[in-house]
């Protein structure tokens, strides 16, 4: 069972795959299946509350498939138990990072100073860049 912040994922949703890792670590690395990769179906998760699933659906993340299943990688230390730690502690991480709703964007105007700045440095541009040019013709 896995608690993050009062919601329970149980162990029947965490599916996890032990593979061999790359990287150092001699015959090591050859032998054992060190590195873990974790998958949570969040499309389908009895535990998520329906705005957490929405916001973690939502979020533009390479680790979340078409199928919104999240695959987390973890082959960052030599042994077993702690890739699978880590794995989990991401997890945790990616669920906790959606809890709190964004804030709402509230539209406001620009000031009239603002207005009247961006106007004058427009201006004062075109005076710049049209005075780069060849001579004009004095008529």
């Amino acid at each position: 069972m896995l608690d993050i912040d009062g919601i329970r994922i149980g162990e029947e949703e965490l599916v996890e795959r032990f593979v061999r890792a790359g990287g150092p670590g001699g015959q090591n690395v050859n032998k054992v299946a060190s590195a873990v990769e974790l998958r949570f179906d969040v499309a389908a998760s009895p535990a998520l509350p329906e705005p957490l699933r929405q916001r973690l659906l939502a979020r533009r993340d390479r680790r979340m498939s078409a199928e919104g299943v999240l695959v987390i990688q973890a082959s960052r230390f030599r042994d077993q138990a702690r890739n699978r730690d880590d794995a989990r502690e991401r997890l945790a991480a990616f669920v906790r990072a959606a809890l709190v709703p964004p804030k709402p964007r509230i539209a406001t105007r620009p000031t009239r100073a603002s207005q009247v700045r961006r106007i004058e440095a427009k201006k004062s541009r075109s005076t710049l860049k049209r005075s780069r040019g060849r001579p004009r013709d004095l008529e």
